[in-house]
């Protein structure tokens, strides 16, 4: 039997492990090719999972009441007792109006007042309502009367003349005349006097004066401008000592506590399964650790570009479909650790899972 090469020995040795190193890189490289897919398709499963029974949007913003707040007389504005930023409490002083040119009219309405009243008393104690001179006139008239008796005598027996007759007939008429314009002074001064039924009781001169009154108190009040509710003050740059107010126009805004909620526009797609009631979760843009629980509080009764102030006309020919909005008011739960200020990005995640939508 030959003797084996002692050159070929070492190749022999070297030949067995790379034999069956060549096996294990093939499976290797086939089970990567295998598990790569498989986990990525895992993760993309456990993703899709993890999106189930939530909608999100990060179209959403802090939205607060506020209040346009300005003076109901006109005037020079006297003082100023607020600046941007500040807390107030409802019925809080904000600014003063000048107040003189009101006392003036009060004052005014007081002497009016007192006119009025005064004419009340000379009416009550004129002649022609207490009706003296319907008495002296009845008497001249009784005077007349028995006068042109004795002349008519006196004529029938030839003692007088016709002038006479004449004369005492006429004075009998004027007499009763003076008796009938008496009687019309009384009701006049009776018709001054009386009250109608919208202030009985009540003369209507001293009424109207009366209401001029209150009126000039209450343009007086309003001179006072208070807080109608509880808030932060906002754009009151227009408030200045010295500046002329106009009444209606607003001078400052007041950022009502307690009303912030979040306003958050939903594509249409997203609005199958959500519901009034189910629970939401907001971040905030502007503060990346707060996280407030909220809930959803109403849908939309229409689509942001149908109550916008041009409304898409889509009844033409190059007319594109575009995925509407739909916003959605998100209730807070809760006190905010930092202050919300409104007009903050948010995000807004609503668990759609919670409840079915209401049929």
């Amino acid at each position: 039997m030959a003797e084996a090469d002692p050159a070929r020995a070492p190749e022999a040795a070297n030949a067995t492990p790379l034999a069956a190193a060549k096996p294990r890189r093939q499976w290797l490289r086939w089970g990567l090719m295998l598990i790569v897919p498989l986990a990525l398709g895992l993760a993309g499963w456990f993703y899709w999972q993890s999106l189930q029974g939530k909608v999100s949007t990060d179209n959403a913003y802090i939205k607060q009441d506020m209040i346009s707040v300005s003076a109901e007389v006109g005037g020079p504005i006297a003082e100023v007792l607020v600046k941007d930023g500040d807390d107030v409490a409802a019925g809080q002083l904000l600014f003063r109006i000048d107040p003189e040119p009101f006392r003036l009219q009060i004052a005014e309405a007081n002497a009016a007042i007192a006119g009025a009243q005064v004419n009340v008393i000379a009416l009550k104690n004129d002649a022609g309502l207490t009706g003296t001179d319907i008495a002296a006139a009845r008497s001249d008239v009784g005077f007349a009367e028995a006068r042109f008796e004795r002349v008519k005598a006196l004529r029938e027996k030839g003692f007088s003349t016709k002038a006479d007759l004449e004369a005492a007939e006429q004075a009998v008429i004027q007499a009763r005349e003076r008796v009938r314009q008496a009687e019309d002074r009384q009701r006049e001064a009776r018709a001054r006097l009386a009250s109608g039924p919208a202030v009985p009781g009540v003369n209507p001169e001293v009424a109207a004066a009366e209401a001029r009154r209150a009126n000039a108190l209450l343009s007086l009040r309003r001179t006072e401008v208070r807080a109608p509710a509880a808030g932060r003050i906002a754009q009151a740059d227009r408030l200045q000592t010295g500046q002329q107010a106009v009444p209606n126009l607003p001078v400052l805004t007041l950022v009502r506590a307690g009303s912030t909620y979040v306003e958050a526009n939903f594509k249409e797609t997203d609005l199958a399964d959500m519901a009034v009631g189910q629970r939401a979760e907001v971040r905030f843009d502007a503060y990346p650790d707060v996280v407030l629980k909220g809930r959803v509080a109403s849908i939309g009764a229409g689509t942001g570009a149908e109550f916008s102030v041009l409304p898409a006309q889509n009844a033409t020919g190059n007319w594109v479909k575009v995925t509407q909005r739909v916003p959605v008011r998100i209730a807070l739960e809760g006190q905010s650790p930092r202050r919300l200020i409104a007009g903050l990005s948010t995000e807004v995640t609503v668990f759609t899972g919670d409840a079915k939508p209401k049929r």
